[in-house]
């Protein structure tokens, strides 16, 4: 079970480099399906640095719940505490801090 993880955090972490190239736009969900006029509301610069590490700190969570000795129980917790909480964040964030403000 433990490589699987490990896949899945390596595979996040080169997403979250592409993500940080600016070549990976069309890997954020609800910006590639947007409209061109959507697009002009956010700030991708910001939206990129929102997801890409939300996406390296998802990595570390697996890797550490990987690494250190604890139960089944404890270590689901700490994976649901620690990817879902910052998650939310980033959601919420990504609605406030990456939108651009009109200055008309």
């Amino acid at each position: 079970m433990s490589i699987v993880n490990i896949i899945i955090a390596a595979a996040l972490v080169i997403f979250a480099l592409v993500i940080f190239a600016g070549k990976g736009d069309k890997f954020i969900a609800g910006y590639n399906t947007a409209s061109q006029e959507e697009k002009e509301q956010y700030n991708i610069t910001r939206l990129r640095l929102l997801i890409g590490t939300l996406l390296i700190w998802t990595a570390t969570v697996l890797c550490i719940s990987i690494c250190l000795p604890m139960s089944k129980e404890v270590a689901l917790f700490f994976r649901i505490l620690g990817i879902f909480v910052p998650t939310i964040a980033v959601v919420i964030l990504a609605n406030t801090w990456a939108k651009k403000t009109n200055t008309k």
